[in-house]
């Protein structure tokens, strides 16, 4: 339950603004000129802050929409992300977010026509490619808010619209609702991130089992979605191949394979001062513990330790899918 929500002055009479507070009538509200004034100070507490994280509301003024990192991508030759929402309602302790920002406070951007604008400006300005990706979920969960959001609900129609433009959900919510109930369109690809079960009951914190991702997973693809797996990040452990073996053939075994757009693989990869940071939250993780390494200013698996994996796990998944369904994203985790 968000308890406190701070509100941009600027944007305090948006329709968007208003429908949310609609919904949280004992929020206690705050208004602020800017959302940094409450997202960036130094000294801020982000565990204590994950606990009960209040809602920002405010309007992004330019970067709407960014290139994605190198390797990143599921086939298309022009791969970009965007980001209506910083941070994430789980609590994933690989996940890069708590090192890249000093606060677990979740900030809502709701002027979505600007990324729509620039959405469409982008696929204007290509008009020779067929296919241009657009990743939703790098800053946050695409669908794990929708309640609050109403992201999903309110860009479905605009990608309707926008047949080149391909539109990846990225989650691990099972908040499936305004999926189920839209009509299916061609050029969306909801994407689910898993990890083992034993390795995502210690890791993922708040996050679905793995089970009832698997399926949701289904339900979409009954209903006609395209649906995607993303290994991401692959996580070193004793038992990992029998582990992850496990999970693909679970999820092979309950959801056909010509449902599934596309699997990606990527390793667990930080910047090295961000590593140090998150290493600092949780100083007795055994995650953090290793086998890590830092390379070219990147704490990591070595070298042999990811292409091993990696390898593993694509030998598996070609028992089930063509390669050319098969990515490796080697900027996975940040």
């Amino acid at each position: 339950m968000i308890e406190t929500i701070y509100i941009e002055s600027e944007i305090r009479s948006h329709p968007r603004t208003e429908s949310i507070l609609s919904r949280f009538s004992k929020a206690r509200i705050v208004e602020c000129e800017r959302y940094g004034e409450v997202f960036n100070p130094k000294k801020q507490n982000f565990r204590l802050q994950k606990k009960k994280p209040a809602l920002i509301l405010a309007r992004k003024h330019g970067n709407f929409i960014l290139d994605a990192p190198k390797g990143f991508g599921i086939g298309g030759r022009k791969n970009y992300y965007f980001s209506h929402m910083l941070n994430c309602i789980y609590d994933c302790r690989y996940c890069f977010l708590q090192g890249m920002y000093r606060s677990a406070n979740y900030v809502l951007f709701v002027n979505y026509e600007d990324f729509q604008n620039e959405i469409n400006n982008i696929v204007e300005q290509n008009p020779d490619e067929k296919e241009i990706t657009f990743f939703s979920g790098y800053d946050c969960d695409s669908l794990a808010l929708e309640s609050v959001t109403r992201f999903v609900r309110e860009f479905l129609p605009f990608f309707q619209k926008h047949k080149k433009a391909v539109l990846e959900l990225r989650t691990k919510s099972i908040n499936v609702d305004e999926l189920l109930n839209h009509e299916v369109i061609p050029n969306c690809v909801v994407a689910y991130s898993f990890t083992p079960e034993n390795i995502s009951q210690k890791l993922e914190h708040g996050v679905p089992p793995v089970k009832k991702r698997i399926q949701t997973m289904k339900s979409l693809a009954e209903k006609g979605w395209r649906v995607g797996i993303r290994l991401d990040p692959l996580i070193y452990h004793e038992s990992y191949k029998k582990n992850y073996r496990k999970l693909i053939q679970e999820i092979f075994y309950t959801i056909s394979a010509e449902s599934i757009h596309s699997v990606s693989t990527g390793p667990m990869r930080f910047p090295e001062k961000m590593f140090h940071t998150i290493e600092r939250l949780y100083p007795d993780e055994r995650l953090f513990a290793g086998p890590l390494e830092n390379r070219n200013g990147l704490t990591s698996y070595s070298e042999e330790i990811e292409t091993e994996m990696m390898n593993f796990c694509n030998t598996i998944l070609e028992n089930h899918l063509p390669k050319n369904k098969l990515f490796s994203c080697l900027q996975s985790s940040f």
